[in-house]
């Protein structure tokens, strides 16, 4: 799958009422502004003060050097030697989005967020790692997987998450 840089592959599996889908729409621009917001560089802080909550709870797996958002998000890493392009985007259950991008072959990621109320409470971050979203009460167990471009990229541990 070829995308370009400033296109990002929408999905959406949710069987949400409208008023849902429109909370959908406001939790995918208020991530996006994240990504936004990193690839503009300094300046944004205070926009990402305004959407990322004060209590984030978050959770990392990959190498320790490779923690990129975290050190982004908290302003211990101001370097644009990173830079977060998301390839694809799939809301799950209205209040999750797992965002998925890749630069080369050893720089794969995966972030899944969880938004309420336009404010992100939560940040799942998967470096060079596969990962496999399930639902615990839905009938479609398996709800994401990361893209087969990546399963194909070499040796990458291979991670289950269930929402």
């Amino acid at each position: 799958m070829k995308i370009s840089q400033n296109e990002i592959v929408e999905e959406n599996i949710s069987n949400a009422s409208p008023n849902d889908s429109d909370d959908e729409n406001h939790n995918r621009r208020v991530v996006k502004a994240v990504y936004n917001a990193l690839l503009r560089g300094s300046g944004e802080t205070e926009k990402l003060a305004k959407v990322v909550g004060k209590e984030l709870e978050w959770r990392y797996h990959g190498p320790p050097h490779c923690n990129h958002m975290m050190k982004k998000l908290t302003g211990e890493s101001t370097q644009r030697s990173f830079k977060f392009r998301p390839r694809r985007m799939r809301s799950v259950k209205g209040d999750r989005l797992i965002v998925e991008g890749w630069e080369d072959v050893g720089e794969y990621w995966v972030h899944v967020w969880r938004v309420k109320d336009g404010i992100i409470t939560q940040l799942r971050e998967y470096f060079n790692t596969l990962l496999t979203v399930v639902s615990e009460d839905s009938n479609e167990v398996r709800v994401w997987r990361s893209t087969p471009w990546a399963r194909v990229q070499g040796s990458l541990p291979d991670l289950v998450l269930s929402i």
